[in-house]
């Protein structure tokens, strides 16, 4: 093994060194690539699951950010949160936790209309001020993750810029053994018939697919390369091999975007950090104190409605929707069920303000707790892209 020992390294036409060597053996370097805060993806790592480990629905159910789009399934597959095994890559950089699909059993096949994928949106002011020159072919933004199928097969996935003129970038993640995990990174030029509005509303669409009937592809279709979009053309006909064996799994972490043409190592961040995250799209209030759980204080509007007011953990991305599960009760008043909910912030405001109507017996005016009155009762606030 021998040693290249130099004082600093510089370009061929550069007039500054881009590395400069201490005596020490330390150094330092002029990099342009900004490290800190680098990955536009909240929650990669799928550490945050604030709205349950396992669903056997579609939609926002188990991993924050991460939504399962599916249709036209016998079975809808299983999602779910689950730990990456010990000893593997990519644990061994740090990984613990995985967004795992289940298939269902597709006794009808694999029809022409049918699709499971995973989705991610990053919101469009995001992506505008990322750094990322998305109007120019030769400036490139690197989407890389960890991915592990137990069938050995090619999956695609497209990039959706969903703003007008809608433009899509399909690319395949490459032949996957099966039950091994394999790093896939992409990079994806500029274009100049992309917009990235500025706002907070859809701005970088990323589907990683498990399957698409043919309703979708097209076999002349060119990978790594945009077009506009067009519904039956997002991407090259699809093996079916993975959507019609029963119960076949597929597992994502380590989800990374990144300005610059190659993909750095994974960005890790507290759990902490990814929940503050989180929180401007979901934000979940359960039962975690058993049966009497105080969530907030309210006021009788009138003799039977009650008006909750929730100070939010942050700023929300726009106004939220709430669904509430379970019973709820104000001491001195009773259980009731959530029979009608009204957001009334304008905006995604710290302080969103809920009333119930119903059929109960108050004091107008009267203050009282907001309680659970079982360990099932939850309140969920979502404003998701």
């Amino acid at each position: 093994m021998s040693t290249l020992k130099v004082g600093a390294i510089r370009g061929v036409s550069a007039s500054s060194d881009a590395i400069t060597v201490a005596n020490d053996g330390s150094c330092t370097a002029n990099i342009t690539n900004n490290l800190s805060n680098k990955n536009l993806i909240i929650n990669g790592a799928m550490q945050v699951a604030q709205r349950g480990t396992s669903s056997t629905s579609n939609g926002f159910q188990t991993v924050d950010r991460f939504n399962l789009g599916a249709s036209g399934n016998d079975e809808v597959p299983t999602q779910a949160q689950v730990d990456v095994a010990a000893g593997t890559t990519p644990y061994t950089l740090g990984f613990r936790k995985a967004f795992k699909l289940t298939n269902g059993d597709q006794t009808g096949g694999a029809g022409a209309s049918d699709f499971v994928f995973i989705k991610y949106t990053v919101e469009a002011q995001d992506t505008a001020t990322s750094g990322w020159n998305f109007k120019s072919a030769s400036s490139y933004i690197t989407l890389s993750f960890w991915a592990k199928s137990s069938v050995a097969q090619n999956f695609f996935g497209y990039i959706e810029m969903p703003d007008s003129p809608e433009q899509v970038f399909p690319f395949q993640t490459g032949s996957l053994s099966a039950d091994t995990w394999t790093k896939v990174t992409v990079t994806i030029p500029g274009n100049s018939n992309i917009v990235v509005n500025n706002d907070n509303g859809e701005g970088f669409k990323i589907f990683i697919s498990q399957f698409w009937g043919t309703d979708f592809t097209d076999s002349s279709r060119a990978l790594n390369t945009w077009a506009a979009f067009n519904s039956g053309q997002r991407m090259p006909d699809f093996t079916p091999t993975w959507y019609t064996t029963n119960n076949a799994t597929f597992e994502l972490t380590g989800v990374q975007l990144e300005v610059g043409s190659h993909a750095t190592d994974f960005e890790h961040r507290t759990f902490d950090e990814m929940l503050q995250l989180c929180f401007r799209y979901c934000q979940v209030y359960d039962a975690v104190d058993g049966q009497y759980t105080r969530f907030a204080f309210a006021s009788a509007s009138d003799s039977s409605s009650i008006r909750v007011i929730f100070p939010l953990q942050r700023e929300m991305r726009v106004k939220p929707s709430a669904a509430f599960s379970g019973s709820f009760e104000c001491p001195g008043v009773g259980g009731f069920n959530i029979n009608n909910v009204i957001v009334e912030t304008n905006t995604g405001s710290r302080k969103t303000i809920c009333l119930q109507q119903g059929s109960l017996s108050l004091t107008a005016y009267q203050a009282y707790q907001f309680n659970a009155a079982s360990t099932s009762a939850k309140i969920t606030f979502t404003s998701e892209l």
